[in-house]
């Protein structure tokens, strides 16, 4: 079976999620709340957020399975956690050999270092990231270990509007 006809299998079947990162004012801790439908929590054996524009795959930024234990967070539906820069240390740290290399850690330009390329160490870093629109959501289970079983670009939350007001007469 294709991967395209594996997604709509998966979609037909009510495996969804909905995701927020927030950030701290500080930029030294994100929290992380996804939802998940459809998906039995005993199937799920890796969830990351990756970096990566829509449609591509990209090294892995957190590796939540560092933070918690994902079954039991996922147990009710709904995944919390909250990341710190050792999630992502440890995440990128956690990398072996070639492999590990171009799967691990996200690569950046660095200025301070005349644009030698380094990776991401920290959440400030994992911000910039996701306000560039180049980071995703990634729930694997025992069916769709590679590509995963959920994706979800993070997209930059656009501030609510303020209501309007008319005056009064």
């Amino acid at each position: 079976m294709s991967t395209r006809a594996q997604r709509v299998q998966r979609e037909a079947a009510g495996h969804r999620g909905h995701g927020v990162v927030r950030f701290s004012r500080d930029l030294s801790r994100a929290w992380v709340d996804v939802r998940v439908e459809g998906v039995d929590p005993a199937a799920v054996n890796m969830f990351h957020i990756h970096c990566g524009r829509p449609g591509v795959l990209g090294p892995i930024l957190v590796d939540f399975s560092l933070a918690t234990n994902l079954q039991q967070n996922l147990s009710d539906g709904v995944f919390s956690v909250e990341i710190t820069n050792a999630h992502i240390v440890g995440t990128t740290a956690s990398g072996h050999g070639p492999i590990g290399a171009f799967t691990m850690g996200c690569v950046v330009p660095s200025p301070s270092l005349g644009g030698a390329l380094t990776r991401v160490s920290t959440v400030a870093g994992m911000a910039q990231i996701a306000a560039e629109g180049e980071l995703y959501f990634n729930l694997h289970t025992t069916s769709q270990t590679y590509f995963g079983d959920i994706r979800g670009q993070i997209l930059r939350a656009e501030p609510a509007a303020a209501p309007s007001t008319v005056p009064a007469t």
